[in-house]
């Protein structure tokens, strides 16, 4: 089937790149993210089928120009059909990758490896056990490094980790979560604390911005700026050192970098959100459980991508947080 639409805005960007959440549950619960006792669940009747997910992808690959999938959620692994959605996409030929916290990716990571998962990038904002005991509220840590480990060992490269800095909590341990990455071989990256959070708690003063993550790092190593040009890549890339390492930041809220976006992201109930921060969504869904074609269902993702806005619009003092956390959304 021949590609015949893409997913063009009316700024000219085009999206190439694909988030889609499997779920929105997930088995920690990070202050920056969810409350301690969780959220309400979308109910399971809601929740994508793996063919209405397989199908979808498909579409977006054959018939819109997608060339780069990544599964997110909530927490992709607790999925029980995720081996089996990642080989029939694998089998579109296009790369696929997961964002994971990692817990259980020691048991996983070489049935994902065979199934033709490409990468994994993993959320772990500490090395320290109390640290991220405080943080995700389980004490969890050592199956997080083992997941990572396991990924490793699987050929799931380059193995990514990103960190949010949490002011008073972890941010004073920049620098030795960047000692570390290096030395296990991992590529670590630094994003700015976005709001997102079920809470609504966030504030631009309680957040680590990406100057202040500088100057943590900058303290014990150089930092050049990577010859290689970002193009749409969320991430500013500098060498450690010399190299060959390099260190990442995501500043989304200070730096945004919407202009380059080529990102288009799909709800685990069906919804296609045109942008991260998106207030409005579009259903595609209830298009499929109705009988619509392949065509249609393309024709209805077509429209929902002009919509969107040329920025997040965070700085704008009419910015309304999205209704929905980051977890329902996926990353």
């Amino acid at each position: 089937m021949a590609q015949t639409k893409r997913l063009e805005d009316r700024f000219g960007r085009v999206a190439t790149d694909l988030r889609v959440s499997l779920t929105d549950r997930c088995n920690l619960r990070c202050s920056y993210c969810m409350p301690a006792e969780g959220l309400d669940w979308l109910p399971d009747e809601t929740v994508l089928t793996d063919d209405e997910v397989v199908r979808l992808v498909r579409i977006g690959v054959e018939l819109l120009g997608v060339r780069e999938v990544r599964f997110t959620g909530g927490e992709p692994l607790v999925r029980r059909g995720l081996v089996d959605i990642v080989r029939q996409t694998s089998a579109l030929g296009v790369e696929t990758s997961l964002t994971t916290n990692a817990l259980g990716l020691a048991r996983t990571a070489h049935a994902l490896a065979a199934a033709g998962l490409d990468r994994v990038n993993v959320s772990l904002d500490s090395i320290r056990r109390e640290s991220f005991k405080q943080i995700t509220r389980r004490d969890r840590l050592p199956d997080v490094l083992a997941g990572l480990a396991a990924a490793r060992e699987a050929g799931l490269g380059p193995v990514k980790v990103n960190a949010v800095l949490m002011r008073g909590i972890n941010d004073a341990e920049a620098p030795e979560l960047l000692r570390w990455a290096i030395a296990e071989g991992y590529h670590l990256r630094f994003i700015e604390q976005m709001p997102l959070d079920a809470q609504h708690g966030w504030s631009r003063e309680g957040m680590v911005t990406a100057d202040e993550i500088f100057a943590r790092l900058e303290a014990e190593f150089t930092l050049t700026p990577a010859a290689e040009p970002r193009g749409s890549a969320p991430a500013e890339l500098f060498v450690v050192d010399g190299g060959p390492a390099t260190v990442g930041v995501i500043a989304s809220v200070t730096r945004p970098f919407c202009g380059d976006c080529d990102r288009v992201r799909l709800t685990a109930d069906g919804q296609v959100r045109n942008c991260l921060f998106a207030r409005e969504e579009s259903d595609l869904r209830a298009a499929m459980r109705a009988g619509a074609s392949d065509e249609e269902v393309a024709d209805r993702w077509v429209t929902a991508m002009a919509g969107k806005r040329a920025g997040h619009g965070i700085d704008d003092p009419t910015f309304l947080q999205p209704d929905r956390p980051m977890s329902a959304i996926g990353g």
